[in-house]
């Protein structure tokens, strides 16, 4: 009787084992989980349309880069931006070089899409990045100009929607020199790749 118990036992422990492993799921398009302090947000990639800003994203989420970062920069109407500062409003560096700008892709920044944040340089983008809480027509690529090249959508929000309209709604002010930032942090806790 004791063989089949410990063969029983020995299938549980395997079963909780396997189920308390983490599995990165292959096949279809890339997905990211993003846990925050509000709640989790799922993203869809685009490698298809956004091969260069797809590749940066998931080097710097399997880096662990995002871990621990905020939300620095939200404005109720327009958008939500994180990927670079602590809470402390600490820039955490980039560890690549900056990449080349798809906004060109056809996709647009409409409600739940995610793009790249940069500067005024047309291919300056690295870690930084923001969802789009509205449709910003005026963020879309117009022509190849800096004025008009616009912002690279590279993924959209398929879970959690309501976290980032949670986030959108915090209250923000200044910090030094910074503005729009949430008096409480909004805190990136992890990231993780769920699908390749």
């Amino acid at each position: 009787m004791r063989k089949p118990l410990i063969v029983a036992g020995m299938m549980l422990l395997c079963c909780g084992i396997a189920f308390g492993a983490q599995t990165v799921r292959k096949g279809g398009k890339p997905m990211v989980l993003l846990e925050t302090s509000l709640g989790a947000i799922k993203v869809e990639l685009y490698p298809d349309k956004a091969p260069v800003s797809v590749k940066n994203f998931l080097a710097y989420v399997k880096e662990g880069h995002y871990d621990g970062l905020i939300f620095h920069r939200v404005i109720r109407d327009f958008m939500v931006q994180g990927g670079g500062f602590t809470k402390e409003m600490k820039e955490r560096g980039s560890k690549r070089p900056p990449i080349r700008n798809e906004a060109d892709n056809g996709l647009k920044n409409d409600r739940g899409t995610l793009a790249m944040a940069r500067t005024s340089v047309v291919d300056s983008a690295t870690a930084q990045f923001f969802i789009n809480v509205v449709n910003n027509d005026f963020l879309n690529h117009r022509a190849k100009t800096p004025q008009g090249y616009g912002y690279a959508v590279f993924g959209k929000v398929t879970e959690g929607m309501d976290v980032v309209d949670k986030i959108r709604a915090v209250p923000t002010g200044n910090s030094g020199m910074f503005q729009d930032v949430p008096l409480q942090p909004v805190t990136i806790t992890k990231a993780t790749v769920v699908q390749e």
